[in-house]
């Protein structure tokens, strides 16, 4: 099942927000609302995905619900870039794009949009699964990052637009 990606409602956002529409490669473009609320990644979870290889989601744990405060339904099936944040670079997501095309592991730091337009962040690892030699998706880890990271990013990514 493939869901449309849709625009951000302002219902569902908590605090006052800003707007922005946010090219989303090939799934087109989307109304971003977002705001300066951050979500601390709780010590020792893990957000687990599987995705098919051209992003889309199929398989999630409940941290990733917890976090992203989508619902399940609302997760599998849409592109895992639902949860793009504009202040993420796209150069950032093509490092990913272009490693894991090759086959290779990506490991990076993602600043990731929740559904009431806060954010969190994570230390992300990015694996191809490959199954008889094919391409089947990918799975994604994502672990808590260390404020220094976090930091580093914050100073770091705005130069990369």
């Amino acid at each position: 099942m493939i869901v449309m990606i849709v625009d951000m409602q302002p219902k569902d956002i908590i605090g006052d927000y800003k707007e922005v529409t946010l090219g989303l490669y090939e799934f087109g473009s989307r109304k971003i609302l977002y705001t300066e609320i951050e979500t601390i990644f709780p010590e020792g979870k893990l957000i687990v995905s599987t995705t098919t290889p051209d992003g889309y989601i199929t398989n999630i744990n409940q941290a990733f619900i917890d976090m992203s405060g989508y619902s399940e339904e609302e997760l599998v099936g849409s592109p895992h870039s639902i949860l793009r944040h504009p202040d993420m670079p796209p150069a950032a997501f093509q490092g990913l794009w272009d490693t894991i095309s090759k086959g290779d592991k990506w490991q990076g730091f993602v600043k990731n949009l929740r559904k009431d337009g806060g954010y969190y962040w994570v230390k992300a690892t990015v694996i191809p699964n490959i199954r008889k030699g094919k391409l089947v998706g990918y799975t994604s880890v994502r672990r808590k990052a260390s404020r220094t990271n976090i930091d580093a990013c914050v100073e770091l990514y705005p130069t990369l637009f």
